[in-house]
C-alpha cells in the first residue's frame, strides 16, 4: 500500500490533525485509522505500521473527548476553586488535581467566587462534564446552591451542601478551633481575640464559633474580633489595629495566612510571642512550618480530605443515583513556637 506523495511534506500545526487527513495521507479508510489507536482492535499488522508512521509525522493523536464519550465518560472535572489567594486552597487543588490524574480524569480549573467565575460556569458547562467539585468554603453561598441545580454530579469541600444527590467532605471547623482556644485557656491565657475571614466564608464562621462555645464553657468571652480576606498582608493589617486597640493575650486566626500576618504585626508592635500574646492559626499550610513563623496551628488535613472526595467521586460515578454522603474529618492541633 502506498502512502500518498505530501506525505513527507511537514504538518500545517496550526489546526489539529484529524483521523481523515491520516487516512488520506496514508491510503487507508477512516475506521482504519480509528481501528489502528483502538486496543484490541482488529487491523492488519502492516496497516496498522503504515497509520501509525503517518501518524507520528503528522502530530496526530486520537480524540480522547469523543472516544470517552462511546462509554458515557467524558473524564473531565470541573474544579471550582473559590479563594485562590488561600495559600491552603491552593495546596488543596493541587493534591486534588493529583488525585484526579492518576484516576485519568482531566481537571478544568474555574477560579474565584465573582461574575467572572459565573460566566466561566455557563462556558464549562456545555462541555459534557462527570462531575464538579466546589471548594465551597470560600466561595459565596449563592454560587454554590446555583451550582447544585446543573444536574451533575457534585462535591463540595468545605462547606455542606444539603441537595439530592450532592456528596461532602468538610472539616469539622469548630472543633479545630476549640482545641486551640482550650490549648490557650490551659495555659492560662484570659483575653481572647478572634480573626476571621469575610462573612461569606462558612468555615471562618464555624471556626468563630468553636472559639466562643469553649470561651463560654470558661466563663470567658471575646474582647475583640475582627474580619479579613484570609491573605497575609490583610491579617497584618487588622491585627496592627486590633492588637495596638485591645490589651490580648490570645489571639485565634481563621487561617494560617491570616497568622502570619498577626504574627508579623505583633513584632511590628514590639510584642514578644508567645510570652507577651500566644498566637494560633489553622490549615497547617508549608509556610506555617518555616523556621521564622514557627506557627502554632491546627492541622486540616488535605490528604484525608483529597482522599474522600476521589472515594466519592468513583461510588458517585457508579451508582449515579445514590444518597447523597457527607464526611467529616477531624483536624487536630499541632503545637510550635508562637502559643
Amino acid at each position: 500500500m502506498s502512502v500518498a506523495q505530501d506525505h513527507d511534506k511537514p504538518a500545517d500545526r496550526r489546526r489539529r490533525v484529524t483521523a481523515q487527513a491520516v487516512a488520506d495521507a496514508a491510503g487507508v479508510s477512516r475506521s482504519a485509522v480509528s481501528r489502528a489507536f483502538t486496543p484490541g482492535a482488529y487491523l492488519d499488522e502492516s496497516k496498522r505500521r503504515i497509520i501509525e508512521k503517518v501518524a507520528h509525522h503528522m502530530g496526530y493523536q486520537p480524540n480522547a473527548l469523543a472516544a470517552g464519550l462511546k462509554d458515557g465518560r467524558s473524564h473531565l472535572v470541573a474544579v471550582f476553586v473559590g479563594n485562590m489567594r488561600s495559600t491552603y486552597d491552593s495546596e488543596f487543588v493541587s493534591a486534588l488535581v493529583g488525585k484526579l490524574n492518576a484516576l485519568n480524569k482531566w481537571p478544568i480549573l474555574i477560579d474565584g467566587g465573582d461574575q467572572r467565575a459565573e460566566d466561566a460556569i455557563e462556558q464549562v458547562l456545555r462541555y459534557p462534564l462527570d462531575a464538579l467539585i466546589l471548594r465551597g468554603g470560600s466561595m459565596p453561598r449563592a454560587l454554590v446552591t446555583r451550582c447544585t441545580k446543573f444536574g451533575v454530579p457534585m462535591i463540595s469541600t468545605g462547606r455542606i451542601v444539603q441537595s439530592p444527590g450532592v456528596d461532602n467532605v468538610c472539616c469539622r471547623n469548630a472543633d479545630g478551633t476549640g482545641l486551640a482556644a482550650q490549648v490557650l485557656i490551659d495555659k492560662g491565657r484570659t483575653r481572647f481575640g478572634y480573626l476571621g475571614g469575610a462573612p461569606s466564608f462558612s468555615s471562618s464562621a464555624e471556626r468563630r464559633l468553636g472559639v466562643i462555645d469553649v470561651l463560654d464553657k470558661a466563663g470567658l468571652k471575646l474582647i475583640a474580633e475582627a474580619t479579613g480576606d484570609f491573605t497575609v498582608e490583610t491579617g497584618r493589617k487588622i491585627a496592627l489595629k486590633l492588637l495596638a486597640e485591645h490589651k490580648l493575650d490570645a489571639l485565634v486566626c481563621a487561617n494560617d495566612a491570616s497568622a502570619i500576618g498577626a504574627l508579623t504585626a505583633a513584632r511590628e508592635l514590639g510584642l514578644d510571642v508567645p510570652c507577651d500574646l500566644s498566637l494560633i492559626g489553622f490549615d497547617d499550610i508549608e509556610m506555617a512550618r518555616w523556621p521564622n513563623f514557627d506557627l502554632s496551628t491546627v492541622n486540616n488535613p488535605i490528604d484525608d480530605a483529597v482522599d474522600q472526595v476521589i472515594a466519592l467521586l468513583e461510588r458517585r460515578l457508579a451508582e449515579p443515583g445514590k444518597q447523597s454522603e457527607t464526611i467529616m474529618i477531624d483536624p487536630f492541633f499541632v503545637p510550635r513556637g508562637t502559643h
